[in-house]
């Protein structure tokens, strides 16, 4: 079981479209983390630990209550969204699969929250869920909460850590067995 930490994130809909409103760009048409010509994560030491960690987005990239940084994992092996938020001044993410049914959340793609801006809203059946922890707290979704993802802010930057079940897609794998 996936290890619970206290700053966390999941992810919406899958990247194509050019939908625009007002000029803004949706989340899925921003650089997505982890592409070929992105720096690849970097090792620190903290307390004695070496702590993997993946750029994410920059920190001026979530709006307070805003629209979502949605970027692609792997859970279990398999290819998951992820979405992270900033919301009373902290950033959360998640994976982006409601408790009910397993399927992505975002009502638009990286919108996640209510109208109200209050909550995070599954699009699907009407789960709600506590944006600062992934608790639910109405609908469907039962007593849990999101899956986590661990990510922290510094120096102008917002960086995502893989655990054993979420990991990076490994974009820039070899190619196997084809010829040269």
């Amino acid at each position: 079981m996936a290890e619970e930490r206290p700053q966390a994130g999941l992810a919406g809909h899958p990247p194509g479209g050019d939908e625009q409103s007002g000029g803004a760009t949706f989340a899925h048409e921003r650089p997505q983390a982890g592409l070929a010509g992105r720096p690849p994560g970097r090792n620190e030491q903290s307390g004695g630990a070496t702590l993997a960690h993946e750029p994410l987005c920059r920190s001026a990239d979530l709006e307070e209550r805003g629209r979502a940084w949605v970027w692609d994992v792997l859970q279990y092996r398999q290819p998951a969204r992820a979405f992270a938020l900033r919301f009373d001044g902290r950033v959360v993410a998640y994976v982006n699969r409601c408790l009910h049914v397993p399927t992505e959340m975002d009502w638009k793609p990286g919108e996640f929250l209510d109208a109200d801006r209050r909550w995070i809203l599954c699009s699907i059946h009407g789960a709600v869920y506590e944006p600062a922890d992934g608790r639910c707290v109405g609908g469907p979704c039962g007593r849990g909460k999101l899956t986590a993802v661990d990510v922290q802010e510094r120096d102008g930057q917002v960086y995502w850590y893989p655990s054993r079940d979420i990991q990076p897609v490994p974009f820039d794998a070899p190619a196997g067995n084809d010829p040269p």
